[in-house]
């Protein structure tokens, strides 16, 4: 690259001196035709040593002009070459070659986003016994590469966390970064969306720089729907520019970069079919809120080393439907209301103004009484009976299937998994309550389209109604199983 570069500057240089030799030239036979114009014209008039010291400088400015015009190609070569000779040093120094100036920019923009060093581990995440066991390969596989590599085996680029709030999903990255001992670079979607087209995509480039570069390594971005939403859900030119952006570099680097990138989110439902795609983010973990047997081992967890004198298996069982973050906070309040009062252990009575402040305060919980629990574990067993499948007591929807070519039957039975819950309710209380209202608006959703898009049906409501009248004859005849998966609900919190 260095000797075309060597004769374009030379060229450059020489046809700048020459351009100022000419100039120099026609202003100095200007000048002089001027003077000599004035001379003829009024020599009468003309008097005073300025006149003189006029008339001697414009000699010694065409002296120095045919000077110069004999002495050109000396002074070009030597003006060419010194400027050629900084500027080329100047180029070996900070762009030998194109990697050396891409090693550069990696340098210059990993000073700027830098990672964490996390010292989480699995030890330090308690009640995800079987969420440990799907990420333990990628601990493995960033631990240990060229096992897999020997064998031509590609991971996952990308691994998706889906469940609601609080229930731990960025410490779960955390526990994966720090139990494989690699960089954690961690960013928030909501951080990249910017006011001008371009700042997040460039953003996004400079991330998967620095993460490359300090390899192998974890990205870890949380709320990740704030810029991976489906193209067309409202125009928005700069969110858009960021996620094509995200989706070039996820198809950029190879499975053996030693880059994984770790997403987390609660709208699975929102985000564009392209990220969710094989070769982006192709595994997905869903995480739920803790059973009354992992909320045991969290408190344990949140409570080791601390003195305390209450039943905790009571208190696990009394905390349905709290997160992780929900149950830290309450060991936290109960803490800080032991000191209040100059105590040195937790007693009831501080988890109890604990409980109430989370209940009435800022972080809202719904703390369920015995009658709420009862409802809704009715509503969750007839939903486990008809859908044959592990269902959590706190846990709204149905698992999807994969409906590639789907039938009017599929249809209706998918319609009649939304519904179970409910009709369960009034076969058992005898009596309409509303739980999980989105399954009911997914119930009808199908419904809709069976009539309006699929020209399968003729009536949406002829089909909630048949749903509904199937519903009710299939779990009368089975009211005792449901009832029993009602009673394992309400201790265990989970069936399968």
């Amino acid at each position: 690259m260095f000797p075309n570069f060597n004769k374009k500057n030379e060229k450059e240089t020489q046809s700048n001196v020459d351009k100022n030799l000419k100039m120099m030239s026609i202003s100095a036979i200007v000048l002089i035709v001027l003077f000599l114009y004035t001379l003829t014209k009024a020599d009468n008039v003309i008097h005073g040593s300025s006149y003189y010291v006029g008339v001697g400088f414009l000699f010694i400015l065409l002296i120095l002009t045919f000077a110069l015009q004999k002495y050109k190609d000396k002074i070009r070569k030597k003006l060419g070459t010194n400027r050629f000779s900084n500027e080329l040093e100047k180029a070996q120094e900070e762009t030998p070659t194109n990697e050396k100036s891409k090693v550069k920019q990696k340098e210059e923009i990993t000073s700027q986003i830098m990672p964490i060093s996390s010292n989480i581990t699995f030890q330090d995440v308690a009640g995800i016994e079987s969420i440990k066991e799907e990420l333990e390969e990628v601990v493995d596989f960033l631990n240990h590469p060229k096992k897999y590599q020997k064998h031509n085996i590609s991971l996952p680029k990308g691994v998706l966390l889906v469940g609601p709030p609080g229930v731990g999903k960025t410490l779960i990255a955390k526990a994966v970064a720090g139990e494989a001992d690699v960089p954690f670079f961690y960013h928030s979607a909501a951080s990249f969306v910017h006011i001008y087209v371009g700042m997040g995509a460039k953003r996004v480039r400079e991330l998967f720089i620095a993460a490359k570069a300090k390899a192998p390594s974890i990205i870890f971005i949380d709320e990740i729907d704030a810029v991976g939403k489906s193209r067309g859900m409202g125009s928005n030119d700069e969110r858009e520019a960021t996620l094509n952006e995200l989706l070039t570099q996820m198809d950029g680097f190879e499975s053996n970069s030693g880059v994984m990138v770790i997403a987390a989110t609660n709208k699975i439902e929102v985000l564009d079919e392209a990220l969710l795609r094989a070769g982006r983010f192709d595994r997905r973990v869903f995480l739920t809120l803790p059973s009354k047997e992992d909320r045991l081992k969290i408190l344990n967890l949140y409570l080791k080393d601390k003195k305390y004198n209450f039943d905790i298996e009571k208190l696990s069982s009394d905390t349905s439907g709290f997160s992780s973050a929900a149950l830290a906070t309450l060991v936290n309040e109960s803490l800080l209301n032991m000191i209040k009062r100059d105590g040195n252990t937790v007693l009831e009575e501080d988890i109890a103004i604990a409980k109430q402040k989370i209940q009435h305060g800022k972080k809202q919980i719904h703390i369920l009484n015995e009658e709420q629990k009862d409802i809704l574990a009715t509503y969750q067993a007839g939903k486990a009976f008809i859908t044959k499948a592990k269902v959590n007591l706190f846990e709204n929807g149905i698992v999807q299937e994969d409906l590639i070519y789907p039938s009017l039957t599929q249809l209706q039975n998918q319609i009649k998994k939304y519904l179970a819950g409910s009709i369960a309710l009034e076969i058992i209380k005898g009596e309409s309550y509303i739980v999980f209202e989105d399954e009911i608006k997914e119930a009808y959703k199908i419904a809709h389209n069976l009539v309006d898009v699929y020209k399968m049906k003729s009536s949406q409501e002829g089909v909630i109604q048949k749903a509904k009248d199937d519903l009710k004859d299939e779990l009368s005849a089975n009211i005792e199983v449901v009832k029993e998966l009602k009673r394992k609900l309400l201790k265990d919190e989970i069936v399968f």
